[in-house]
């Protein structure tokens, strides 16, 4: 084999530029973070990063914590948020996803070519870093605690386990208000219950946005909860995430009450948000925390770039949609099932059978939680109720009825409904589930049985009167929400609500504070009271209206008389509309009463059997002809409309009334509704207008038939009309019915069309499934096959792509290059070589060009002689892409045959000749 001279062999005391700065460079996993060296453990290496303190002192900008939670199709979510994230923009990103244990996890390496930020995996007591990316393990939970990582066995590893929510929870306890949860694609709902806790907190969401997930169920289910603050595609939140980090106003707490107390700006500009919330929604919000105002306000103004509050509250009197998302705000609590389960232990286990050893057995029990949310304090009430029954040594006929009442209608409709997602599997037992629930497509339905036993209803814990007469209160963090003047006046009225010895469950961090003397402790880690009946009694009670003017005034300083004169107005308004307002009711246009003023117990009337609040079933008979036909008009036309004189008998007298109905058109709340007013007249018989001039026979008497008679006739007059009308209706009903039903019959054709469709397309699915299994299989026996070759021939292959970037290498090439597995992708100029060979980046631009392959002897720092053969890459369609740089070690073939050759070039002419004569002579 002919060999070429090098044609310029390289000194010894010179070292290529490529090779000084292949040697200066650090591999990625090994550039450190911009700290001080003498900070980072001897121990201590890429992944596991040193001790930095979480926080930035006073005067520099925080570091802030991001979670991301993602699942299926998550991968290019996470890469598009992460890829804008520049180094040092103080952002800590900890990523967590719903990872196969069994399998390797790759993750941070494919994470790790599209950001600057260092990538590593999370181990314990990890201690959270600026400019690092956290990736969970494969197997394990995720919590963070004072700024340091902590991990967790996973309870349920191959079923369903729910790492992103119990990773969000920790997070809002630890950072709170800082705290920021991004919810990538995904299915299932995963995050959902997490975020909850990262909105009570006063912590910013952000989602992608369903359209642009591949698996919108998560993304979807955080907005259908009302939970996203942005929403917008994954590449577009960390700018969006930046806007809201540098415009929130850095409102500390420390300083909100003094701002509160003084008559400042901001303390006037609170107010003002205030009122403007008590207008629109009833509600009046001055009696919670400073701190916890705001807080939420706070959390507004940053997602609409909004320095002061001033400036957020005009924008608050110009977008009714910002009052009713403000108002939502206040409201989010965060609730679960078996929330404080110890101390759900001791109610079940002591307390609850206390109450029932106390009762006769068939007497039921009276139950009231304020503040119930979404219901689940009301479920895991009924639940361990059952649970508790079921264990007593004698099974006593006990009943418990539950009022569960919230200030948000949503979430008593919510409540009501008791359904839930699939979540709740984390937070009840496996037997918990299956008494309790019935599997209910992708979640699961409260039981019959328990939701019986729970009346939801709207009530605001501040101004409406309280429930009486109950064995127990559970009032759970609710109270830690009130300002102390609040809370003062609402214990006494707890206990007021209490039977004697009744029971009162508060929350965790909440106490009755000084009034020892109105309940004694139970069990105090459980926080669970019983009322005192020790005579001193709860002296004298504020209600909730006088509760809320005092502590109105309290807060609204300098304010008095405006806030008399309000009182002295409500007062005489309903002192006229007691004594001299006629009765009145408010109905919808199905009957249903919504609102009624005056005495109505002449005119209407309960019917026995379950509560029925709908008009015609309360109406007396003599009204209810006339009522319907008047109702009936009234759908037809604008004015109002007046009934003749209709005479009813009500507590053995006889009245009689006119009514009038009209239905309000002016826009407002109430649009849509009708006003119906009872007005008593006189007798008409005894009217001086229709006094016979001729005296008949029989007086009074007739002319009282004669009245009755017209009554009657048009009585069956409005009848005939009414059973007409509803004919018509009902035949249009029934032509209606039968083109849905037409319509109907087409669409189930069409399904089973569709069906069969599917069918034959899921077989080709399934023969085009094994096809490319059967392919894929092929791929890995030719990659292996390949592999095998390229390693047996002994030959050093490095593969470049276009851009002369690592494409691929053989084993033996790491004896000429110092490469490994992560230089993939790396550019050839960034590696260090063994042989002196500064021109194969320009010999390699050289065969792109020309096609033509190059062929080169070199020597190693060490003495050995390689190969070099520099030759195009070649696809499959005949395209250049790249090149394959080979070196053949000619070392030991050099040293047996010809040792002449390794001591110069002059050497090469004789040799050659001695070889010509060689091949003449044989």
């Amino acid at each position: 084999m002919a060999m070429r001279k090098p044609s310029r062999p390289a000194s010894k005391k010179t070292t290529p530029k490529s090779l000084k700065s292949a040697a200066k460079r650090k591999p990625a996993a090994e550039v450190s973070p911009t700290v001080s060296p003498a900070k980072v453990p001897l121990s201590s290496s890429v992944q596991v990063p040193a001790v930095v303190a979480p926080f930035a002192p006073a005067g520099k900008k925080a570091l802030a914590i991001v979670g991301i939670g993602a699942s299926a199709g998550g991968l290019e979510a996470i890469e598009q948020f992460l890829a804008p994230i520049p180094k040092g923009a103080m952002q800590a990103v900890i990523v967590v996803q719903h990872l196969e244990p069994t399998h390797p996890d790759l993750l941070p390496e494919l994470l790790q070519r599209v950001t600057p930020l260092t990538v590593c995996q999370a181990k314990e007591k990890t201690r959270i870093r600026p400019d690092f990316v956290y990736v969970i393990p494969p197997g394990k939970d995720l919590s963070v605690k004072n700024g340091v990582l902590h991990l967790h066995e996973q309870q349920s590893p191959h079923g369903l386990n729910l790492p992103i929510n119990f990773f969000f929870r920790s997070l809002a306890e630890d950072q709170r208000e800082r705290s920021v949860a991004v919810v990538l694609s995904g299915m299932g709902a995963d995050g959902t219950e997490g975020v909850k806790a990262i909105k009570e907190q006063g912590g910013v969401v952000l989602v992608q946005d369903p359209a642009s997930a591949k698996f919108p169920s998560m993304p979807r289910s955080v907005t259908a909860a009302g939970l996203a603050d942005i929403v917008a595609p994954a590449g577009e939140l960390f700018a969006r995430l930046q806007q809201y980090q540098q415009h929130r106003p850095l409102l500390t707490p420390q300083s909100i009450p003094a701002e509160v107390s003084a008559d400042t700006s901001g303390a006037n500009s609170l107010l003002n948000v205030m009122h403007i919330l008590r207008s629109h929604t009833g509600h009046d919000f001055t009696l919670y925390k400073p701190t916890t105002l705001y807080r939420r306000i706070e959390r507004r103004m940053g997602l609409h770039k909004i320095v002061t509050i001033a400036d957020y509250a005009r924008y608050l009197r110009e977008n009714q949609q910002e009052v009713e998302l403000l108002f939502d705000e206040l409201l989010i609590g965060v609730t679960r099932f078996f929330r404080d389960p110890v101390m759900w232990q001791t109610l079940e286990k002591t307390t609850l059978p206390q109450l029932l050893a106390s009762g006769s057995s068939g007497r039921t029990l009276r139950a009231w939680i304020p503040g119930c949310s979404s219901g689940e304090e009301a479920y895991t009430l009924a639940m361990v109720f059952k649970e508790t029954l079921d264990a007593l040594p004698t099974r006593k006929n006990f009943g418990l009825k539950i009022f569960a009442t919230d200030i948000s209608p949503e979430s008593i409709d919510q409540a009501r409904q008791g359904l839930f997602g699939a979540t709740i599997v984390e937070q009840l037992s496996p037997e918990r589930l299956n008494r309790f629930f019935v599997k209910e497509g992708e979640g699961y339905r409260v039981s019959k049985e328990i939701r019986e036993m729970i009346i939801f209803a709207t009530h605001n814990l501040i101004m409406d009167p309280p429930f009486t007469k109950l064995d127990l209160l559970s009032c759970r963090n609710l109270l830690i929400y009130f300002t102390p003047e609040l809370q003062k006046k609402l214990l006494p009225l707890f206990h007021y609500s209490l039977r004697p010895s009744g029971v009162l469950f508060l929350g965790s961090a909440e106490t009755i504070g000084g009034f020892t003397h109105l309940f004694t402790p139970l069990d105090g880690p459980a926080r669970l009271f019983q009322r005192r009946d020790n005579g001193e009694g709860a002296g004298l009670l504020s209600f909730p209206a006088s509760g809320v003017s005092s502590t109105h005034e309290h807060i609204h300083a300098g304010q008095g008389p405006s806030l008399h004169q309000d009182n002295l107005q409500s007062h005489a308004e309903q002192w006229l509309m007691k004594h001299h307002a006629p009765t009145a009711v408010l109905i919808t246009p199905h009957g249903d009463i919504v609102f009624i003023s005056g005495r109505t117990s002449r005119y209407l009337e309960p019917v026995a059997g379950k509560a029925n609040w709908n008009l015609f079933a309360m109406v007396r008979d003599g009204l209810r002809y006339e009522l319907n036909s008047l109702l009936q008009k009234a759908g037809r036309q604008v004015n109002s409309l007046t009934s003749r004189s209709c005479k009813i008998e009500s507590g053995g007298s006889v009245y009689f009334v006119k009514i009038t109905v009209e239905t309000i058109t002016a826009k407002g709340p109430l649009q849509g509704l009708v006003m119906i007013i009872f007005t008593e007249v006189p007798d008409p018989s005894q009217s001086p207008q229709v006094q016979p001039v001729k005296k008949e026979r029989g007086g009074a008497h007739v002319r009282s038939l004669t009245q009755d008679l017209v009554q009657a006739r048009e009585e069956v007059q409005a009848t005939r009309e009414a059973m007409q009308i509803s004919q018509e209706e009902l035949k249009s009903s029934n032509e209606e019915l039968q083109s849905t039903n037409e319509e109907l019959q087409s669409t189930n054709e069409e399904l089973t069309t569709a069906q069969e469709e599917l069918q034959s397309l899921n077989e080709e699915l399934q023969t085009v499934n094994t096809e490319l299994k059967a392919k894929l299989d092929e791929l890995s026996s030719a990659g292996n096959d390949m592999r095998n070759l390229l390693n047996s021939t002994q030959i050093a292959t490095l593969f470049l792509d276009r851009s002369l970037r690592v494409r691929f290498f053989t084993e033996h090439a790491t004896e000429v290059i110092n490469l490994i597995p992560s230089d993939v992708g790396r550019p050839v100029t960034d590696l260090a070589f063994n042989v002196r060979y500064p021109d194969l980046p320009a010999d390699a631009t050289e065969v792109l060009r020309t096609l033509v392959p190059i062929e080169k002897n070199l020597t190693t720092q060490d003495g050995r002689w390689f190969a070099l053969r520099v030759m195009p890459y070649r696809t499959m369609d005949n395209r250049i892409d790249g090149v394959v740089i080979t070196f053949t070690d000619l070392s030991a073939a050099t040293h047996r045959k010809s040792p002449m050759l390794v001591t110069g070039p002059k050497k090469t002419a004789p040799l050659r000749a001695k070889a010509k004569k060689t091949k003449r002579n044989g």
